[in-house]
């Protein structure tokens, strides 16, 4: 496939998707190099993340059976940075540690090998399965005269998730959002408010869909799940409508409150296997049935796991060893790579490390 781009803006849900292709490491390249120059990135940072981004996707072309690099934004207080995720279904490595040694580095790549590309950035994470593929995060923030990041917390984030258009679209139908809700009192954790949208087909008028749930999510003052719901359905009258669902991880009730319409499936995973979580029938901004809120306690070192219906539900987090081990954003990548499917718009949003 070549190269396959949306638009690259400062907003970060705003993503750039670049496929196996013949051009993907000069496309995916250029388009890093540009990015950083609008985010006002050094010359020398810029050209570090450029030189990162090409092994990566040359690392991409020379094995990956179905590989692809997402380009995007990221954002911490007034601070902005990049970061890249590489998903493929290529042969995987049996052994980490030493693909990331120094002087490791596949034939056909710039040969800085993965271990310096580690080095160059201010995050980093790798999972991967023999012969079935890896996923790779790595961001890159400014930093200060002496070289060290602006942003301490760099890939400290709790949730995290990553959309796909289906082929042919340059614009998903899919969003995610999530947003931290004040603790109730002193000594007290936050909870933490997730969604993920479905907007009805896919294209524009799906985009317009999910993005006007995004906002309304943002946006409403009532921060239990239904509540939500209810906003966003009311926010998505006059578009196609869709499927949501919203959850409420309350970390010291030990317990998550879910409530979601159509085709959104949620799981809590952990080393005890996945619970679903139920949705009723319906669309949002359309038909609305009566609302109910489910509530589970949350698995101890689990995940919450939310994703559309352009993942099948047939995957099993104990068939993808140590994921759990994994930064959300990583896991969101190997779910993808595990259960996307190319027909359809595909999202999934994952919150770990919140209780």
């Amino acid at each position: 496939m070549g190269a396959v781009n949306t638009a690259l803006t400062l907003a970060g849900e705003d993503v750039a998707w670049f496929r196996d292709g013949p051009s993907l490491a000069v496309s995916a390249r250029g388009a890093a190099a540009t990015l950083a120059r609008r985010l006002g990135l050094s010359g020398h940072r810029s050209a570090e993340i450029a030189l990162a981004v090409t092994e990566a996707a040359t690392n991409l072309q020379r094995h990956a059976e179905d590989g692809a690099l997402l380009l995007r934004v990221v954002r911490s207080g007034d601070q902005a940075g990049m970061e890249f995720l590489t998903v493929d279904a290529g042969p995987g490595m049996a052994n980490v540690p030493a693909a990331l040694a120094d002087g490791n580095s596949s034939a056909g790549t710039l040969g800085i090998g993965l271990g310096a590309v580690a080095r160059l950035a201010d995050h980093f994470d790798l999972h991967s399965l023999p012969d079935r593929g890896t996923v790779l995060a790595a961001q890159f923030w400014p930093r200060t005269a002496d070289g060290r990041p602006v942003v301490a917390s760099a890939g400290s984030s709790r949730a995290d998730g990553v959309t796909r258009p289906i082929s042919g679209e340059t614009v998903c139908g899919d969003a995610w959002a999530v947003r931290s809700v004040a603790a109730a009192g002193p000594g007290q954790r936050p909870a933490i408010l997730a969604m993920l949208c479905d907007g009805l087909g896919h294209g524009p008028l799906a985009a317009r869909a999910s993005q006007a749930a995004v906002k309304a999510f943002h946006a409403t003052g009532d921060l239990g799940p239904d509540g939500v719901l209810n906003a966003v359905h009311a926010a998505l009258r006059g578009t196609r409508g869709g499927a949501v669902a919203v959850a409420r991880i309350e970390p010291d009730a030990g317990r998550v409150r879910y409530c979601g319409i159509g085709n959104v499936s949620g799981f809590l995973v952990g080393g005890g296997g996945r619970k679903a979580l139920l949705s009723a029938p319906g669309i949002v901004g359309s038909h609305m049935r009566r609302l109910r809120t489910f509530e589970e306690p949350l698995p101890e070192d689990g995940a919450l796991v939310m994703h559309s219906d352009g993942l099948t539900e047939r995957w099993d987090h104990g068939n993808l060893p140590g994921l759990l081990h994994h930064t959300p954003l990583v896991m969101a990548g190997q779910l993808l790579r595990e259960a996307g499917a190319r027909r359809d718009d595909a999202s999934v949003v994952v919150v770990k490390g919140a209780w």
